[in-house]
């Protein structure tokens, strides 16, 4: 499989070259504060690069595919906004943000899972890039519409009828920081904890220091079967607050040579807003009873 991450040396050589076909796509967000990701492009960003915003441009307030936060757009619809940012079938797409990569993520599963695999992300992001020695421009690229063909359904996703039938038989991975797992804050979803069995496994672990690289395919490999997320003991489903920074993990097994986990689209926003139990503490629980009748298809409480 493509590696998942591009470094920074590369990525200057084939901008300094002027490498064609080369597509940068500046992802950077910040919860709560819509715009913000916009201003911080306008104020300097790498050359070339064009803006693909979270909220517009890779999730759909109206629901296509899953409920939640940030769910999945249709995929013409996807299609036909990348193209309409210059991405086209032959061009390599380099995503980068300035929180360690789980937004820059997001675009990289979408078009990896769509099948178009000439796509990575930049390890360390924008900082690793100055630090570097990358210089950064305010000029915004004007580039044409671009012919893109993707797939046209998602894959590897997950929603909510199926993932409650099939706990405990799957192991799920809750990307979120350690105290809103465990249920002692929530600043954005109405119950605080998490899903049962769902095993904490926040992103910056991915990560040799918050917000900068990814750890080496090794380190990666043990971190996944330390938390039994390998393969070996069933599918992998990924989760967090709204499926954005739970494909970080994707990366992550991706670049330890793991298998591709299955994305739980809605998350902890889905399943905190529907009625289901909710596990609290730092373990990860059981299927719940009424779940586990349920799935049996019996009647018991």
């Amino acid at each position: 499989m493509p590696d998942p991450l591009i470094q920074v040396d590369e990525l200057l050589r084939l901008v300094r070259s002027g490498a064609p076909n080369v597509r940068i796509v500046d992802c950077r967000w910040v919860l709560g504060e819509p715009g913000a990701g916009a201003v911080a492009y306008a104020a300097g960003h790498l050359p070339g690069a064009v803006h693909v915003d979270l909220d517009a441009d890779l999730a759909d307030p109206s629901g296509y595919g899953a409920p939640g936060r940030h769910p999945l757009p249709s995929p013409a619809a996807f299609a036909a906004s990348m193209a309409g940012a210059g991405i086209g079938d032959g061009d390599f797409v380099v995503a980068y943000d300035d929180v360690g990569g789980w937004v820059a993520a997001r675009l990289w599963w979408m078009l990896d899972v769509l099948g178009h695999d000439r796509v990575a992300v930049l390890d360390g992001g924008i900082d690793a890039w100055i630090a570097a020695g990358g210089e950064l421009t305010v000029e915004e690229p004007v580039l044409p519409i671009a012919e893109l063909h993707l797939a046209d359904e998602w894959s590897r996703v997950i929603d909510r009828e199926s993932l409650r039938t099939r706990l405990g038989s799957m192991v799920l991975l809750d990307a979120r920081a350690a105290p809103r797992y465990r249920g002692e804050t929530e600043p954005i979803d109405p119950v605080a904890g998490h899903i049962p069995t769902a095993r904490n496994a926040p992103v910056d672990g991915n990560l040799v220091d918050p917000g900068g690289r990814f750890r080496s395919p090794a380190e990666l490999a043990d971190r996944f079967r330390e938390l039994g997320a390998d393969g070996s003991a069933g599918p992998v489903v990924t989760s967090c607050g709204s499926g954005v920074s739970a494909l970080h993990h994707a990366i992550a097994l991706r670049r330890a040579g793991l298998p591709d986990p299955i994305l739980y689209v809605g998350s902890y926003s889905d399943w905190s807003r529907s009625g289901e139990p909710v596990a609290t503490g730092p373990d990860p629980g059981f299927p719940p009873m009424s779940l586990v009748s349920e799935a049996a298809g019996t009647d018991r409480p």
